[in-house]
């Protein structure tokens, strides 16, 4: 029902070859949690390799993975998706703004036809690093699961 996408793989996730298992996954497991929403989940990249340097994925690498990733999105036809950070945001509504210009804000991806409710928000590990955020991001959880409860 829910497709949660990141931005890419950080060392943990790169180490266990599962996305969002380090800090960053603890925290989005416990805000997919307080909203009721840890079972209707399918969890991803927009790339499937840790940039070195855990740097932003150039365009280049999004560009090369982005058919995988519309491929997963159409095989697992989910009803919303969540973006978690800029990169996956933009790939899919091909806006350029930052996530704080676009977080909370419903846009829609047509991924194969079929128009999907896409919710950008802040990437978990910011949220790591800039806790006072997290209410922004708990206003974003509220949204997704009135959205979903809808559906």
């Amino acid at each position: 029902q829910l497709m949660v996408i990141g931005e890419g793989p950080g060392a943990d996730e790169d180490a266990q070859g599962q996305p969002f298992v380090g800090r960053a996954g603890k925290l989005l497991d416990r805000m997919l949690l307080a909203a009721g929403l840890q079972d209707r989940v399918l969890i991803t990249n927009t790339v499937f390799w840790r940039p070195p340097g855990n740097r932003t994925p150039t365009d280049a690498e999004t560009q090369m993975c982005l058919p995988f990733l519309l491929r997963t999105i159409e095989l697992q036809k989910p009803d919303v998706i969540v973006c978690l950070g800029a990169t996956p945001a933009q790939r899919l509504t091909a806006r350029t703004d930052g996530i704080l210009k676009l977080r909370g804000k419903w846009v829609t991806a047509n991924v194969s036809g079929r128009n999907i409710p896409l919710l950008p928000t802040l990437h978990p590990a910011y949220l790591l690093r800039q806790p006072a955020q997290k209410r922004l991001a708990w206003r974003d959880m509220l949204s997704l699961r009135q959205m979903l409860d809808a559906h």
